[in-house]
């Protein structure tokens, strides 16, 4: 091995070619940039055709200034007045016309809205689970308890299912009090 003090020292170059090279990396001098002053670059608008709809939604902000979703619904004719945007294609109900859909409903009338039977169903199912448990955790045949396992199983997801507030809102009976 050959120590560095016994390199090759044709490799360096002397001091002096090293200051021209500095000179000659300039690439302009000052007197050749023009003088004249740079405008500024601006924004231009140029207007747009009115564009056929397309059928897409996009979100944007209400008259409110709540957030909204608008739609370009490509059903509708460019030059069709426009609808309400809160209910696209929806007629307000006129107040004097008569209300064709069900039953006519005095003002003075009173319902009530009924859970017990929902409440009763969830009651049965959280039984039969503590029953199914209580079998389980005593069982010793493992076919049994495996057939046991599968019944708790189903217990909960019907449990899951059924004992939540949007269930109980669906299966509510009605009543009316007099």
């Amino acid at each position: 091995m050959l120590p560095i003090s016994g390199g090759n020292t044709s490799a360096v170059q002397p001091s002096t070619t090293a200051g021209k090279t500095l000179e000659a990396s300039k690439v302009q001098k000052t007197e050749e940039v023009p003088s004249c002053p740079r405008r500024p670059v601006l924004d231009e608008y140029v207007p747009e055709e009115a564009q056929e709809p397309s059928g897409r939604y996009w979100p944007g902000k209400g008259e409110d200034g709540q957030p909204k979703i608008y739609f370009d619904d490509p059903e509708r004719a460019a030059d069709a007045p426009e609808q309400p945007e809160a209910v696209p294609d929806a007629k307000e109900p006129d107040p004097a016309a008569p209300r064709s859909k069900g039953p006519e409903r005095k003002e003075d009338e009173l319902y009530e809205g009924s859970t017990d039977k929902v409440d009763r169903e969830i009651e049965t199912l959280k039984k039969k689970r503590a029953e199914l448990k209580q079998r389980l955790n005593t069982e010793t045949d493992s076919v049994r308890s495996k057939e046991l396992e599968r019944q708790l199983a189903q217990v909960e997801r019907e449990l899951k299912q059924k004992d939540n507030d949007t269930y109980r809102r669906q299966h509510t009976q009605i009543k009316k009090l007099s």
